[in-house]
C-alpha cells in the first residue's frame, strides 16, 4: 500500500511559478512510476507529467518547456516544478503512483493504469 500526500499548491499570477511536492509512504517508492495529473472544473482528469524509476520523463504537450518533474528516492518525494504559469493551468493537481513494470511510456499518461492517488492540491493562476 502506498499513501501519497501533495503539497505546494496555491494562488499565483500568470507568469509565476510554483513547485508541487508529493510525499509517498512505502519502502518501494523507487520502483514506482510517479505521475502528475490535473482536473479543472467540468473537465476530465488529464495527464501532466510522469517520471519512472530511472529518471525517464514524459510531459503533456501543453506543459512542455514550462514544467519539469523530478524525484528524490531518498526522501520518497516527487516534485513538479511549474514555470510560466497560465490561467489555463488552474486545476486540482493530483499525484499518482504505479509499479514500474517496464511498460511503454505511452501508458504513463493513462490515469487508469495508476494504483494510488493523492488527495490533490489546488493551483489557481490569475490573469
Amino acid at each position: 500500500q502506498v499513501q501519497l500526500v501533495e503539497s505546494g499548491g496555491g494562488l499565483v499570477q500568470a507568469g509565476g511559478s510554483l513547485r508541487l511536492s508529493c510525499a509517498a509512504s512505502g519502502r518501494t517508492f523507487s520502483s514506482y512510476v510517479m505521475g502528475w495529473f490535473r482536473q479543472a472544473p467540468g473537465k476530465e482528469r488529464e495527464f501532466v507529467a510522469a517520471i519512472n524509476w530511472g529518471g525517464g520523463r514524459g510531459f503533456a504537450d501543453s506543459v512542455k518547456g514550462r514544467f519539469t518533474v523530478s524525484r528524490d528516492n531518498s526522501k520518497n518525494t516527487v516534485y513538479l516544478q511549474m514555470n510560466n504559469l497560465k490561467p489555463d493551468d488552474t486545476a486540482v493537481y493530483y499525484c499518482a503512483a504505479r509499479f514500474d513494470d517496464g511498460s511503454s511510456a505511452f501508458t504513463w499518461a493513462l490515469p487508469g493504469k495508476y494504483d494510488y492517488w493523492g488527495q490533490g492540491t489546488q493551483v489557481t493562476v490569475s490573469s
